[in-house]
């Protein structure tokens, strides 16, 4: 049963707007800029874009994310940044998604406004539980399958997956490791929809590849 937001913030969002989450990573474009391969990615079906930048400098972080929501803001996309809240603001992102080790919800909601979205990263009950009392918008889980974007993340069962589902009210999206390959193994855990870097953004064809996983989500959360 799709869940629905606990918080109306953004009119961008609803509770299609998680069904293909896709995190870019500049490692894998080929010479593409990161806006162009993120316009293909929504021409493929790419129902929200996260901006990913470990390695750069503000400055070039914030033209980067200017560049992206010209893209998001042409499609009606929702746009968020990853751990920078800082960036997210300067750049009038629709929200910021932290790591449990980055900075509480409670500033960066002070930051970001009322009507702005916040995803926090979780990966047991108890995370997420905390997540959804502390005013986050909805939940990252995983890794639930090996990943080579995130060397140190420890994998998360569908066990325990599903009763992150069963148990939040807020939305859950699962990550790490995604692909075609394997996406449909997580129907019947609750979720509303994958979180996918490589499976789009490493491949030749960005636009295909994004369309053949919005299909395998849709039938996730049938």
């Amino acid at each position: 049963m799709i869940k629905y937001w606990r918080k109306v913030r953004n009119l961008k969002l609803d509770s299609k707007s998680l069904l293909l989450y896709a995190i870019t990573d500049r490692a894998w474009l080929k010479g593409k800029t990161v806006a162009e391969a993120v316009e293909e990615a929504i021409l493929g079906g790419a129902t929200c874009i996260q901006l990913r930048e470990k390695n750069l400098s503000d400055e070039e972080f914030l033209k980067t994310a200017m560049d992206v929501k010209a893209v998001t803001d042409k499609y009606n996309i929702p746009f968020i940044i990853n751990d920078n809240v800082d960036i997210a603001v300067r750049v009038g992102a629709d929200g910021a998604h932290i790591g449990q080790d980055d900075e509480e919800i409670k500033s960066a909601r002070e930051k970001l406004g009322a009507d702005k979205i916040i995803g926090l990263s979780a990966a047991t009950v108890e995370e997420a539980v905390q997540a959804e009392q502390s005013g986050a918008d909805y939940i990252g889980v995983g890794a639930v399958f090996n990943t080579l974007t995130k060397l140190d993340a420890n994998t998360v069962s569908f066990e325990t997956l599903k009763e992150i589902c069963n148990t939040v009210k807020i939305p859950v999206v699962a990550i790490g490791g995604i692909s075609k390959d394997n996406a449909l193994q997580l129907a019947g855990t609750g979720i509303e929809g994958i979180s996918v870097v490589s499976a789009i953004f490493a491949q030749n064809d960005i636009k295909t590849a994004a369309s053949e996983l919005l299909e395998l989500a849709k039938k996730i959360i049938e």
